[in-house]
């Protein structure tokens, strides 16, 4: 099938919920796109390079270079996807500045696991450019100028500064990997000991963590707590339950390690979260 091409406009932000995408299996845009799955997983197709994405990762393709979504599982996912033209950041910063601030599509890296604060901060990032285009208050357009440059100086500082950056490899697709990933993201809320599920999927413990790694870019472990803290943050900002609810709700067995799972991952405590955001 012939690759499809997409004009875009200056700017163009949405969050979805959905099981099939609308956009043709290859395509491109004269935009830059950034792609960060909040929940679900799927293989991204990248240039020549395959990616098995689980939430928590965000992607990024340069202008006119082909990709496409493969939600072969057929399951729920929610992302987020950003795109934009140079022009949008040009009257905001000088052209060595806008070159330097997209030098992370022209990086051999295209995926990007975040976890705990990273994917909250990302998130209300993204959830302000979504309300500001919303809303159209004043000024709307400068602002989400000012949150897409704060978003690309982050990434480019996670990119080519940190030492801890988490990569995720490419053409690493593990069909178990993903029938696993797809059970977690359905029974979070249950006890998951890594014995009981490579008894279940007849794959071996250590196999199944190595090819967990390297297909997610998280540990069997991390990626279940990163799940269910996920879940706990929304009921903790948009329900009344207490802290020991929550934590049975996400499938934490005791009230003490879920604190302190929360704040290993948040970098603080299940009520301090609650409080900072209500405050």
């Amino acid at each position: 099938m012939k690759p499809v091409f997409y004009e875009s406009t200056l700017f163009d932000i949405s969050r979805k919920k959905q099981v099939y995408t609308s956009m043709p299996s290859r395509h491109y845009h004269d935009a830059y796109e950034i792609l960060y799955l909040i929940s679900g997983d799927f293989y991204y197709f990248i240039g020549d390079r395959t990616y098995q994405v689980a939430g928590g990762t965000l992607l990024f393709m340069d202008i006119h270079e082909m990709h496409k979504l493969v939600n072969s599982g057929c399951n729920m996912y929610e992302r987020v996807t950003l795109l934009f033209k140079k022009e949008f950041l040009q009257h905001f910063c000088t052209g060595s500045q806008c070159e330097e601030l997209l030098e992370l599509f022209k990086s051999d890296y295209r995926a990007l696991k975040m976890t705990g604060m990273d994917q909250y901060f990302i998130e209300q990032l993204f959830q302000k450019m979504i309300q500001e285009g919303k809303k159209q208050a004043r000024g709307y357009e400068q602002y989400q100028q000012i949150l897409l440059v704060e978003l690309l100086l982050y990434l480019n500082r996670k990119l080519f500064d940190s030492r801890v950056a988490s990569f995720v490899e490419s053409n690493r697709t593990h069909k178990k990997v993903l029938d696993i990933v797809n059970y977690v993201n359905q029974h979070y809320m249950e006890p998951l000991k890594l014995c009981e599920i490579s008894r279940q999927f007849d794959i071996s413990s250590s196999y199944l963590c190595r090819t967990f790694k390297e297909s997610t870019g998280f540990s069997f472990i991390e990626y279940i707590n990163n799940i269910r803290i996920k879940k706990a943050r929304d009921l903790l900002v948009g329900s009344s339950f207490n802290v020991t609810e929550i934590a049975g709700m996400v499938g934490f067995d005791n009230t003490s390690h879920f604190g302190r799972t929360f704040k290993l991952i948040m970098g603080i405590s299940p009520l301090c979260f609650r409080k900072q955001f209500k405050s």
